[in-house]
């Protein structure tokens, strides 16, 4: 027996919540766009990291969940527990 989904079987049962996760970050920056104050908001660390992330999903190539992983992770620091 086969256990391996075909990629149209992995989007079907996932297309609907990958929706849905889309629609819940695009309705969040449009929160974040109504509420900016300035254009400060545009050069926060925080919203450049997600303006990365975003890239990082329709740039088309593997390995994205350990990317974007990587884009809001800190440097490994040796001296972590000392800190």
């Amino acid at each position: 027996m086969n256990a391996t989904l075909t990629a149209g079987e992995v989007l079907a049962r996932s297309f609907l919540d990958v929706r849905f996760r889309l629609l819940d970050v695009a309705a969040s920056l449009d929160r974040i766009d109504r509420a900016a104050e300035s254009a400060s908001v545009l050069k926060d660390p925080r919203m450049m990291m997600l303006r990365e992330a975003m890239a990082i999903l329709v740039d088309g190539k593997q390995d994205r969940a350990c990317r974007l992983q990587m884009t809001f992770s800190l440097p490994y620091n040796e001296r972590w527990q000392e800190v």
